[in-house]
């Protein structure tokens, strides 16, 4: 690289990092810091101190065996060297869709030891959010696989690539890699020498981990975290879970480590608390029964519906769940009924963990759940109830969920109109949650006003379905709505204005053809002439609500 092109890159580092902002201030930080409830040091760092205490410990548990921490460090070191050789600088954003397993562990502290920021996003999104979040993010570089079920991920990503100026690499790995044109095998990117890579210690109050979330508006949130954010304050958070050293910790994550869920993984598990990772490719419920015999897991981390599912398979009577300490649940709220009846069925403490990507965490702890999602950790997060001026409400009443503390976000990634509305300028988040604190102290979330549907832990953006949606000629107007569903607490509806007979599959067809994962894709519809009315004049979701809720499965007119 000549002095010229050392000067343009150098310009672009700093452009870069003149891009975030943290709406939290530096004073609290660092009396946050003082505190004791940062570590002071980046992922990488931190990571590396349990590779030199105990190189032999294992790391990650997943189909291909036992990797040690020393094996996962060497491997992150060929990765991050394979990084710079690219031409990935600090600062530079570098996107990652692949499966639970230790190639994502890897990729993970690879990008950390070069300073860089990781955008996990799980397998499965479709072109539209995987184009939107690479665009907004400005990633240089994706890491993604050959094939997923048959969707060839890296190829379409590379198709896009007209509208993704800043990219320019596209990572491939797993089957069929070599054969991907325009890519770079992830193998010619491990072919780096470990021993010749200089790890940069990064500020630990630096941008780390951009974590995505499928909110209210059409497209996925960024919410930009630093080292000491996840590190400290969802550190906290899942040490409180555990019983014992925070080593001992045998984490069995049934969700995406892509996900804002799994950002406790590789950065918390492992980097932060020095514990073992349990990873399967992908959620079944037999499978998940069977490693749990072999491999002996503290902590079972998913959504209320991989619980259900795991509770209704018979076999669960006869499978050794004595290693557990905890089912973790978040993503969507939990019954007492399935709680009860997992207590009694796995033989450990159920927790219900109330959180989001957006920078706020509360858990009912190891002890009986009650309903609430128990006190909130000043080590983690506080949390107030606010009146809709942004006024603290007394104990009892009930308001808005409110967030600030030692996990919060620096800011939502390039989106100074979120920042705007969902962050007050003393850096505490909305949640656009309602709740109230008990006489004990105890949180309870009592509903949302956030119009979004929670899918089996998955969140739905009603505004996103509908975009799409309304751009089918039979459909004149259309509003999705939740409807209460027994196994995944809900499902989508939606409801269309349209003088045609409209089948579901014509609806999801159009969805499909947009781009678009199925998983958000409606799984109820409702044929009207036209959308009711509100007093205001707006749509009333209420009352299609209420309609979607007595139309039973499939379509109705």
């Amino acid at each position: 690289m000549d002095l010229g092109q050392a000067q343009t890159r150098k310009s672009l580092v700093n452009r870069t990092s003149a891009r975030y902002t943290d709406h939290v201030s530096a004073d609290q930080r660092q009396a946050w810091a003082a505190a004791g409830h940062y570590p002071g040091q980046d992922l990488y760092s931190l990571f590396r101190g349990h590779v030199q205490r105990t190189p032999q410990a294992p790391a990650v548990l997943d189909a291909e065996g036992t990797v040690s921490y020393g094996e996962l460090d060497q491997a992150a070191r060929r990765l991050a060297a394979g990084l710079v050789q690219l031409g990935i600088v600090p600062g530079d954003v570098v996107a990652v869709q692949l499966p639970n397993a230790r190639l994502a562990c890897a990729v993970d502290l690879a990008v950390a030891a070069v300073g860089a920021v990781v955008l996990p996003f799980p397998l499965g999104r479709g072109d539209r959010d995987a184009v939107s979040l690479l665009r907004r993010s400005e990633a240089v570089a994706v890491i993604t696989v050959a094939d997923h079920h048959g969707y060839p991920c890296a190829e379409r990503i590379r198709k896009h690539a007209d509208a993704l100026p800043m990219l320019r690499a596209v990572i491939v790995a797993g089957d069929g890699a070599a054969k991907t044109p325009d890519c770079v095998p992830i193998e010619a990117l491990a072919a780096a020498t470990a021993d010749e890579f200089v790890p940069r210690e990064s500020d630990p109050d630096a941008p780390a981990r951009i974590l995505v979330t499928s909110g209210s508006e059409a497209e996925p949130k960024m919410v930009l975290y630093s080292h000491n954010a996840l590190a400290g304050g969802r550190g906290a958070m899942m040490a409180g879970l555990h019983r014992g050293s925070p080593a001992t910790m045998r984490n069995l994550f049934l969700v995406p480590l892509a996900s804002a869920f799994g950002s406790s993984g590789t950065p918390v598990t492992l980097a932060t608390l020095g514990g073992t990772l349990v990873l399967r490719p992908s959620f079944d419920a037999a499978g998940t029964l069977r490693t749990i015999a072999e491999t002996r897991p503290t902590h079972l981390l998913g959504v209320p519906t991989m619980l259900r599912m795991l509770l209704d398979r018979p076999e669960i009577q006869d499978t050794d769940l004595s290693s557990l300490q905890a089912a973790v649940l978040g993503g969507a709220a939990l019954d007492l009924d399935t709680a009860r009846r997992a207590e009694e069925l796995l033989g450990c403490t159920v927790v219900s963990l109330y959180g989001s990507a957006d920078g706020v965490s509360c858990n009912s702890g190891l002890a009986l759940y009650d309903g609430t999602v128990g006190r909130p950790d000043p080590a983690v997060a506080d949390i107030r109830i606010v009146d809709p001026d942004g006024i603290e409400l007394p104990g009892g009443a009930t308001g808005e969920v409110v967030a600030r503390g030692p996990m919060s976000p620096m800011s939502y990634l390039n989106s100074p109109e979120l920042d705007a509305s969902l962050r007050n300028p003393d850096g505490w988040t909305r949640t656009g949650d309602l709740g109230l604190i008990d006489d004990r102290g105890r949180l309870r979330i009592v509903g949302r006003r956030k119009d979004v549907v929670i899918r089996g832990g998955l969140n739905i953006s009603p505004a996103e379905v509908e975009s799409v949606l309304i751009t089918h000629p039979a459909i004149r107007d259309v509003a999705c709505v939740a409807v209460a569903d027994p196994l995944y607490g809900e499902r989508v509806c939606a409801c269309v204005a349209t003088s045609a007979d409209l089948s579901l599959a014509e609806v999801t067809a159009h969805l499909a053809a947009a781009g678009m994962e199925p998983r958000k894709f409606p799984e109820r519809l409702l044929l009207l002439a036209a959308l009711p009315l509100s007093a205001a004049g707006k749509v009333d979701r209420q009352a299609l609500r209420a309609q979607a809720a007595n139309q039973g499965s499939g379509t109705t007119r």
